[in-house]
């Protein structure tokens, strides 16, 4: 074919497509169904003090002959979901001999039975049994399972061999019980004799195939996203209770919240988890259906620096720094970013008596609120500080530690979000 035949038939389809949009035509791709997020856990190298308890770790060798049965709270719903598996910190390959999805015992959080009837295999490439390679993951196939907005759900995982490395992969802060029993019991109803455990072990995403006007706001974040000081099976961390409020709204009821943080997490170097920086691509821009993310982190990384001016100006602009590539990257992808307003410490071990972190955090909220990079921006600082005291936290929303919130306080986080920012179809 000549160039000139070549760009007449490329005029041709152009016009085709212009005439479309001119009638009112909508474009085949924009009206199919996609898969969105709608829980997520971000993948950490398991501390010692986290692994799964005895008899499930042992020399050289974890969950051997185990099954291993997690809820999981999703955001949105829908008549097909895929399950993410992760082994992005294992030593070893992680071999999945079974595993299968069904309602909880009551629908409810951290439970060890499902309601008879419900379970459904999970398949990959239409086996039972799949291998997730040393920093892989693997995606099931759709598994058809209707399942309405803020649903609990039961995964269960059966591992033969178990991981052959005391290296695995793991979310320590759940907030949700899991169960552990040895033997294959995937399909059994109630799991007598568990051993409960709070931590999520290699679980890491569910996806829903959704309606097009479906999408995934990514909270990135540390312990005050993660959930510490929220209540165990209650699913009252901020970004559950914002879900809840968005499901009130018909013009934000798709929307999914996905939690992507971790206790101790830091923006600028790694700590529990990798630092924000380097986990960006996993942890929201590979995530499915994204459009929004919010960025509630920093408070480690200024209360891990040296209480010294130089240092805290140092980590104040590198801080800055950061939240900007972070706005680049994601804008770049199409996803709004809203940065919220780090929290107040006083009294808190980050405290110091020459004031240089607070300082700091006034200087890096100064900017969130003010340089005009971040879409919106979400005063967090402003929501939970105390009117009298604003370096330290509102009495009635502090854990005791003057650092992290109790429900009370994840409550007002949830409350401050404008829920417009949010806005789908």
């Amino acid at each position: 074919m000549s160039k000139a035949s070549s760009f007449v038939r490329l005029a041709a389809a152009a016009a085709l497509v212009l005439a479309s949009q001119a009638i009112g035509a909508t474009p085949s791709s924009t009206a199919e169904e996609h898969w969105v997020h709608s829980w997520a856990s971000m993948p950490q190298l398991t501390e010692s003090s986290n692994m799964p308890p005895a008899p499930f770790t042992q020399n050289g060798v974890v969950l051997a002959n185990a099954t291993l049965r997690q809820t999981v709270h999703v955001s949105v719903g829908g008549d097909q979901l895929r399950l993410r598996f992760s082994n992005a910190f294992g030593g070893a390959p992680l071999p999945i001999t079974a595993v299968t999805i069904a309602r909880p015992r009551g629908g409810a959080a951290g439970v060890n039975a499902i309601e008879p009837g419900t379970s459904r295999p999970v398949t990959f490439r239409g086996r039972g049994s799949t291998t997730v390679q040393r920093g892989a993951e693997v995606v099931s196939d759709p598994i058809t399972f209707p399942v309405q907005a803020q649903a609990n759900l039961t995964v269960t995982t059966y591992l033969a061999q178990g991981q052959a490395s005391t290296s695995i992969t793991s979310h320590p802060g759940s907030r949700t019980t899991s169960h552990l029993l040895a033997g294959n019991h995937v399909n059994t109803e109630t799991m007598n004799g568990s051993t409960p455990t709070d931590h999520w072990y290699f679980l890491h995403g569910l996806e829903v195939l959704s309606e097009p006007d479906t999408a995934a706001v990514v909270v990135l974040g540390d312990s005050l996203t993660d959930g510490r000081g929220s209540t165990t099976n209650a699913n009252n961390r901020w970004p559950d209770l914002l879900l809840a409020r968005l499901q009130t709204r018909p013009d934000t009821a798709g929307t999914a919240v996905v939690n992507q943080a971790a206790g101790g997490n830091r923006v600028l170097r790694d700590g529990l988890g990798p630092n924000a920086l380097s986990r960006l691509d996993r942890d929201v821009l590979a995530q499915s259906g994204v459009e929004w993310l919010v960025v509630f982190e920093g408070v480690n990384d200024i209360g891990g620096a040296p209480a010294t001016q130089a240092d805290q100006q140092l980590i104040g602009t590198e801080l800055i720094d950061a939240y900007d590539q972070i706005i680049t990257r994601a804008h770049a992808q199409g996803i709004r970013v809203h940065g919220a307003t780090i929290t107040p410490f006083g009294g808190n071990g980050y405290d110091d008596a020459t004031g240089h972190r607070e300082r700091t955090r006034q200087a890096v909220n100064t900017w969130i609120r003010t340089s005009g990079r971040f879409d919106a921006v979400i005063d967090f600082d402003q929501t939970v500080r105390d009117p009298a005291q604003p370096r330290r936290l509102n009495a009635a929303y502090d854990t005791g530690d003057h650092l992290h919130l109790n429900p009370a306080g994840y409550r007002a986080l949830a409350d401050a979000v404008p829920a417009d920012l949010f806005t789908t179809g």
